[in-house]
This record gives C-alpha cells, structure tokens and sequence, in this order.
C-alpha cells in the first residue's frame, strides 16, 4: 500500500512538474485528464494554484471547471453510445432505476450536486448515466461546469485564507458526515428550485394583457 502510495505521488509531482509552465491551460489539461480516464488529485493541483497564485486563482477555479466539463464527455459518450447493459452489470436494478428517476425528476441538480462533491463521490458513474439517460450536451457541461465552480471556487478561498491543510480537514469531514451534507445540499436547492418556480408564476400573471 506505501509503495502505491509512493507512486502516485510521484505520478502527480511528475504531472505537476510536465504541466506547471503551462499555467491556466495546465490546470485546464489537469482537470480535462481527470475527469476522463486519467486519475489526478485535481482538487491538491487547484488549491496549490490558488496559493502560489491568489491574486488570479479565479481564473484557475474556471479553467479547472472548464476542463473537467470537457473531459467528462469522455465517459458521458460512452454512456450515450450503448452503456446501458455495462451500467447494468456494475449496479443493480434498484439503483438504476433510481438514477433513471433522478435524472427525468431534475437532471440539471442530478449532475451538479455530485459535481460538487468531494472524492470518494462516484461523481465518473453520474457522468455515465447521464449519457445513458441522453441527458443534452449543454445542459451536461453547464451542470457540470456549475457545480465544479462552487466546489474549486470554495475549495481555493479556503486555502488562501487558512492555507493548504483546510482542504484535508474539510475533506475528513465531508467523508464522516457525507449523508447530513448531501441532504442539506438537497433541501438548499429544493428551496431554491420552488422560489424560482414561485417567481417564474408570478410574474406570468402579472403580465399586462
């Protein structure tokens, strides 16, 4: 297990080292990797940016949000493509139809609530259910994208404002009290999601005729 360890360390000090000129567009490369078949530490490269570089550790969040939505129709493609029968075959029937519930309820918030979510969120399963659901393209990268802002952008204040350890005692805590976070984050954008909807109706009535 040490020695694993080891290797991805120097996996991840390696990319770092290859991408780091690069600035923007190696955060972008980074993120885009990640999400699609290469595994990094995306949120240790985001919060290392944002300290190294506070002044524009906005453009980082958004160059890194950008890159996982675009490296995240890798999977979703191959959802898209037939992955019916294989997402079947990794979980079972309850839980697909679960998902298929979720995404027809609200697909939008189906995708950006995992896109927010910390490591170990199976965030790579949702991506392809949303291609096997034929979820669009631009709501795909806008849930994505959306979500990925909040969780880099969060992610990167904390740093310059505590420095590199919060990301490791918020990420242990997220871990412990996942389930608590996930339904605050439910009825947050439930409450949202109906003042929208009041609004969108008032204003409807109260067109002139």
């Amino acid at each position: 297990m040490k020695h694993l360890l080891s290797l991805y360390q120097k996996y991840s000090g390696l990319l770092l080292t290859l991408l780091k000129p690069l600035g923007f567009w190696g955060i972008f490369l980074l993120s885009a990797f990640d999400s699609s078949f290469i595994p990094v530490p995306i949120d240790a490269f985001v919060a290392y940016y944002a300290w190294r570089d506070p002044h524009h550790f906005y453009l980082y969040v958004i160059m890194a949000a950008l890159g996982s939505a675009v490296g995240g129709l890798v999977p979703y493609f191959i959802g898209r493509a037939g992955g019916e029968i294989f997402l079947l075959k990794r979980v079972n029937r309850a839980r697909y139809e679960a998902l298929l519930h979720r995404f027809e309820r609200q697909e939008f918030l189906a995708l950006m609530i995992p896109s927010m979510m910390p490591p170990p969120t199976p965030w790579k399963l949702f991506v392809f259910g949303a291609g096997v659901f034929e979820m669009g393209i631009v709501n795909f990268m806008l849930a994505v994208f959306t979500g990925r802002i909040i969780r880099f952008g969060v992610e990167s204040l904390l740093v310059i404002h505590y420095g590199p350890q919060i990301i490791h005692e918020l990420t242990f805590l997220m871990h412990k009290h996942m389930i608590a976070l996930i339904a605050g984050l439910l009825v947050i954008f439930g409450l949202i999601a109906l003042y929208a909807v009041r609004t969108l109706k008032s204003k409807k009535y109260d067109l002139p005729d």
